[in-house]
């Protein structure tokens, strides 16, 4: 079975958020522990994971040098990040693998994704990226063609694209990769930006990825029997911060998207985990999950976190159970 893991950004940094080097080999460590163990249940893995933080602490390094160097553009930190942190995980993975007498190489694929030059995206951006400045500091970054924004009392801050995701370009050396037996880091932060010009070439381009999209778009391209969304909860819930509160187990697609509609998910949190899911689900006809990185190898098995299948695919029961997939308390679709 061929699984796509997605690691959330919080598992390449330390419990309060910091990204120095120290908590990000020590958060990488502690990940690879628990995709060790799935890859010694004999899994292939593809791992991608995010970048913001990473991505976070490149723009500051831009903005106190500005007025010495030209600021690197936002494409060019997604590259940098993409191999720093695979550097990082197969590190970490290549130690957890060989304490369980797993021989198995890792390699990490800088990983571009084609975005439309006209998407609409590019004519009003909206991402936020970064701090927030002052005026004069942000005045600065304007002249190098940055688009900032006045937010009032905290200040200004950068906005950019985050166009859709059409195509992973690199999708068929990661699963070239795969089929001779490594196991593969790639798309970090949703994948590099870029577009493909009239004349066919590609080039870079200033935006943001969501993370969770891009996963879910290269875990189709690869044909993948199963996405995994590793986060901080165990599950997905609905009626969030209510005292009707419940999660979701097992669900069939067409559920989970009513849910969504009905605007359970928020945008700023669950909402794009929850839609990545219904896009993979979608595009594979396969299962997909959003779980806890403890229990990655439970919901390969479909026995933890929210489990979300196709609405013509068979049930899919968890070990011990003969229930098909419902919401906690829902019986109906």
């Amino acid at each position: 079975m061929r699984v796509l893991l997605a690691l959330g950004g919080n598992a390449m940094t330390n419990a309060a958020g910091r990204a120095r080097p120290e908590d990000q080999i020590a958060a990488a460590t502690v990940a690879a522990e628990a995709v060790a163990d799935l890859i010694a249940e004999g899994f292939d893995v593809v791992l991608t994971h995010g970048n913001g933080p990473q991505v976070g602490n490149l723009l500051v390094k831009n903005e106190i040098a500005a007025g010495v160097v030209p600021p690197v553009p936002l494409d060019w930190c997604g590259a940098q990040t993409q191999a720093t942190l695979g550097f990082v995980l197969m590190n970490a993975l290549d130690a957890a693998l060989a304490v369980r007498g797993v021989e198995r190489r890792t390699a990490t694929v800088v990983t571009r994704t084609l975005v439309a030059s006209d998407d609409p995206g590019f004519d009003q951006p909206t991402k936020p990226v970064g701090r927030f400045l002052p005026r004069a500091e942000a005045e600065l970054l304007i002249e190098h063609g940055e688009t900032w924004q006045d937010r009032g009392e905290k200040g200004w801050r950068r906005v950019v694209a985050s166009p859709e995701p059409l195509e992973i370009v690199d999708a068929p050396a990661v699963g070239t990769l795969v089929d001779a037996g490594f196991v593969v880091i790639a798309n970090g932060g949703g994948g590099i930006p870029v577009v493909r010009d009239p004349d066919g070439r590609i080039r870079g381009v200033e935006a943001v990825i969501d993370k969770d999209l891009g996963a879910a778009l290269l875990g189709a391209s690869l044909q993948v029997d199963a996405l995994i969304i590793a986060t901080d909860v165990p599950n997905v819930v609905v009626g969030f911060g209510t005292p009707e509160a419940r999660p979701l187990h097992r669900v069939r697609q067409r559920e989970l998207r009513d849910l969504a509609a009905r605007g359970e998910f928020a945008a700023g949190s669950m909402g794009p985990k929850v839609e990545a899911l219904l896009r993979f689900v979608h595009r594979s006809g396969t299962h997909a999950a959003i779980c806890a990185l403890d229990d990655i190898v439970k919901a390969a098995h479909g026995d933890a976190g929210t489990i979300v299948a196709a609405d013509d695919q068979d049930p899919i029961v968890a070990s011990g159970d003969s229930d098909p997939i419902v919401a906690s308390g829902d019986s109906d679709f």
